[in-house]
């Protein structure tokens, strides 16, 4: 540098020095005086073209794109035949979009320099820019690409760039093996880790993936795809604080990088966080308005909050959307799981569960193709001999633990015949220490944790060698999912049950275990499995196990005026008969049950209910509940306030002078043990209206739409002295929900929230309600279980998808009919009825209470039962030779005792 000021102090027209001190400053980056010192130098000499070309150069490393068009255009002037100058101005016309004209001046660099391999590498990315690459097609891109590397085989960004276009075409291992090859000619190529650990992160390889991740950052500690998509990579494996800290540093590097913005709106979202991840979404498409993943998943956070500010617009907007990319062969941004909360028609619904159903399929074929190199494709066993007769059944989950799933479910492996079923469960979560997960172990035949067995090709290997016939889904498209395993088709015979409402769209699943009113054989075509029918309902609650405290009940007579009411003031327990039997005065009052028309056994005749009459004992646990005391003692017995299972404790037990003063169990709270004490329930506890009728709703926020809001305002207001019970499922929700009811004339101080509680708790609670609402859009499923074991009727309007078909299910199956409308007005005025006419409404409460137990609608081993049947009809057919089909004519019942 020193000699090159001399020379210009010397010759301050010294052209050619003011150009070599420009290349210097331009090594040392310093942009700017390059850019002065190039600009000297052509300006000493108009006809320097090497000044021109550097100078071209360093604006465009500036992103100056104008001013570099013009230095290459000049230096084209008076070297019209320069093959680089051509190919580097075709560069600045790709990054100002002008693709066409990019492709035309790299053309010319190529004409000029046929053995330019830079110049096919960067025709390719232009021509891959304009869409000229397609699936199985040889493109000319790819030809561009190919010939770049017969004339430099280490060609890293050949290497890189073909690579990517074999991952588009679906050729995932020649992509991987490309980039490998550009890591091994240029190990410091950050790109080409990002790409390689992307490809990695589909195949899940996660822990190799985040290590090319983490290399590509070192290499460009400031490249914000790398940290953003190494988040997505953290997401998957769990590591949500990780991932979170990538996407912040992604976008604190990029600010105006919408993907980044739209991910870390996602672990909100996943997180609960739903206020940010709706402003994330937000900032995403203000940066990219074209952005339908962050459409749909911000349109699915308003509808978490119930925010319906121009909800027709945004519901047509999603249903545009979804057209669109099904129409390009496209993975819809709407998942399948929530694509029952829009106005999509049936074949919309049903095409996205095929496209991620394809997916899964596309995600395995790798393995499938690796392993047909080193192991035949899967065997299957032909008939019963090598299970010495019994058929063995593996139940597939990630929710073998304190989930709904379970808290259906958890009985029923053990309740399996033992000398016609043997019973795998393989759980895909790990072990979470509940009494849940103790008791499937504990009951099924064989209990495998393959959660820690992230290779899905080792795990359907493991379940394959159990010699399973069928083998059972109970995931679908729902968190912890694991589809690829079906899609590797470890069994012969393969069945979606209970823990997805819908279909899977898969070929690889063959039945669906439904019912004839969740779903009607005239809407078979909704669905790509074959129905499968058990003959009441395909739905189950283990709340007989769970809670038996909750079979009987008692009352205290307060404030009733001469009204005896069964859900003011209500106690349970396991040891409430003999409670009641060490008090004086109590009296049991007869409440007849309404006749139904159902064909469903029941019991006719009278409910008897124990009343409490306001003595020493009601007074005592009246002042307990008004006192906020956790339990006292009555007559050698605990009486416990119902709120003291929302302490999150450790089951403990306080002793003082040698007696238990205290009993806390977090156990019974989850609902893993029973409550071993009298548990008092009442409606003060929740700031409801002793004199009101109470309607509750207990789903989470998001299964309420407009329409619904607005049926249960005209409820409310042809109801008077009513009110609405509904949760903070999520809190955020509340302000709105308010707001709309105050808009379609409903005050909003006749909405009561509550915050959602434990399990025991919320169950328990459901008994101080009269009648439970059901949301039409999505039914209450194990909700609608929880209120109808809590013995308050349930009214619901089935819709079109099976989703919303699942609680006239239920009410079938109970034998209560009349609580199933068909049309809006026919749900209002079945609620209505039910508010105003109050010897009606104890006629109804006061059957399903007694069909709860008499129905078969928790009775587990009865249900086992018809399941078993199903399995054995699943496997006949299969063994037979014939293909899966409908399973739709009913087979003879079985009685089994009642729950």
């Amino acid at each position: 540098m020193a000699c090159y000021l001399k020379a210009i102090e010397t010759q301050p027209n010294f052209a050619v020095a003011w150009s070599n001190l420009g290349c210097v400053f331009n090594a040392q980056g310093e942009i700017w005086l390059a850019i002065h010192h190039f600009e000297k130098a052509v300006t000493l000499d108009p006809n320097f073209l090497d000044a021109y070309i550097n100078l071209g150069n360093v604006l465009k490393e500036a992103r100056i794109f104008d001013r570099a068009v013009a230095g290459y255009l000049r230096a084209l002037s008076l070297s019209p035949n320069h093959a680089v100058v051509h190919g580097n101005l075709a560069c600045v016309y790709y990054e100002q979009g002008l693709i066409d004209l990019a492709i035309d001046t790299y053309r010319r660099a190529i004409e000029l320099q046929p053995h330019f391999p830079d110049a096919y590498c960067n025709l390719a990315n232009a021509l891959k820019e304009k869409g000229n690459v397609r699936k199985n097609t040889v493109s000319e891109a790819e030809e561009c690409y190919n010939t770049a590397l017969r004339l430099c085989p280490t060609h890293a960004d050949s290497l890189n760039n073909l690579a990517n276009i074999k991952r588009e075409q679906g050729n995932i291992e020649d992509a991987v093996q490309l980039y490998r090859k550009a890591l091994e000619v240029f190990p410091e190529f950050a790109a080409a880790h990002s790409n390689l650990a992307s490809v990695l992160q589909q195949q899940g390889k996660l822990q190799e993936a985040l290590m090319h991740y983490k290399e590509a950052i070192r290499i460009s500690p400031t490249f914000a795809d790398a940290y953003s998509n190494m988040g997505n990579t953290l997401k998957e494996m769990q590591d949500v604080q990780g991932a979170l800290q990538c996407y912040t540093r992604a976008i604190q590097i990029n600010p105006a990088f919408a993907d980044a913005h739209s991910n870390l709106a996602s672990i909100h979202k996943d997180s609960g966080n739903i206020p940010e991840a709706i402003a994330s979404y937000r900032t995403a498409l203000k940066l990219k308005p074209d952005f339908p993943d962050a459409y749909c998943n911000l349109a699915h956070c308003l509808q978490i909050v119930c925010d319906w500010t121009d909800y027709d617009e945004r519901m047509k907007k999603l249903v545009s959307i979804v057209a669109d990319q099904l129409d390009k062969n496209r993975l819809p941004s709407v998942h399948p799981h929530h694509s029952m909360l829009y106005p999509l028609s049936h074949g919309f619904r049903k095409a996205i569960a095929e496209r991620h159903g394809n997916l899964c399929l596309d995600k395995v074929q790798a393995l499938i193709k690796i392993n047909a190199l080193h192991k035949p494709a899967f065997e299957y066993p032909k008939d019963l001999k090598a299970s010495a007769g019994r058929l063995r059944v593996g139940y597939v989950s990630s929710d073998f633990g304190n989930h709904p799933t379970s808290h259906l479910m958890q009985s029923i492996p053990g309740m399996h015949s033992s000398d016609k079923f043997e019973v795998f469960c393989y759980a895909l979560s790990p072990d979470d220490n509940t009494n849940f997960r103790v008791k499937v172990v504990a009951e099924a035949n064989h209990f495998t944790d393959l959660s820690q067995l992230p290779c899905n090709g080792k795990a359907a290997d493991r379940i394959h060698q159990d010699g399973l016939h069928i083998l059972v889904n109970m995931n679908g498209y729902t968190k912890g999912a694991r589809n690829e395993l079906f899609a590797l088709r470890p069994a012969p015979i393969q069945c979606m049950w209970l823990g997805y409402p819908g279909t899977s769209g898969a070929p690889f699943m063959d039945y669906i275990v439904s019912d004839k009113e969740t779903s009607p054989f005239e809407v078979a075509e909704q669905y790509s499995e074959k129905l499968a029918y058990m003959p009441h309902t395909f739905f189950i609650g283990d709340h007989a196990n769970m809670f038996p405290h909750l079979k009987k009940k008692a009352v205290i007579d307060f404030k009733s005026n001469g009204h005896i009411f069964d859900n003011r003031i209500v106690l349970n327990g396991i040891d409430l008969k003999a409670f009641l039997d060490s008090l004086p005065d109590v009296k049991v009052v007869k409440m007849r049950c309404a006749s139904g028309d159902s064909g469903v056994a029941e019991t006719n005749g009278a409910l008897s209910m124990p009343v409490i009459p306001m003595n020493t004992a009601a007074e005592a646990i009246i002042n307990m509940i008004n006192q906020g005391q956790i339990q006292v003692t009555i007559n050698g017995f605990t009486v416990s306030n119902g709120l003291a299972t929302t302490q999150i404790l450790p089951a403990v037990e306080v002793v003082v002078s040698g007696s238990v003063v205290l009993q806390i169990n977090n156990k019974a709270a989850t609902g893993e043990e029973v409550p071993r004490t009298i548990v008092v329930t009442t409606r003060s506890q929740y700031g409801l209206p002793e004199d009101s009728i109470v309607y509750c709703n207990f789903n989470q926020l998001y299964k309420i739409d407009p329409p619904t809001l607005q049926m249960w305002a005209n409820i409310l207001k042809r109801v008077p002295n009513s009110v609405l019970w509904l949760l903070r499922f999520p809190a955020v929700g509340e302000p709105n929900i308010i707001q709309y009811a105050q808009n379609f004339g409903l005050p909003g101080s006749r909405i009561i929230f509550s915050p959602v509680a434990p399990k025991e708790e919320h169950v328990r609670r459901g008994q101080l309600a009269d009648v439970c609402l059901d949301t039409p859009l999505c039914n209450g499923h194990t909700t609608g279980m929880d209120v109808l074991w809590a013995g308050t009727p349930m009214v619901t309007m089935p819709g079109e998808t099976l989703a919303s078909r699942v609680a006239a299910s239920q009410l079938q199956c109970l034998g209560c009919p009349e609580l199933i409308a068909h049309t809006r007005q026919e749900y209002e005025d079945v609620a209505v009825k039910l508010g105003c006419d109050m010897e009606y409404l104890k006629m109804i409460r006061s059957r399903v209470w007694k069909q709860r137990i008499c129905s078969p609608l928790f009775n587990t081993k009865q249900y086992t039962l018809d399941l078993e049947k199903l399995y054995l009809q699943m496997w006949e057919r299969h063994a037979s030779g014939s293909k899966p089909d409908h399973l739709v004519k009913l087979q003879p019942v079985e009685s089994s005792e009642s729950a």
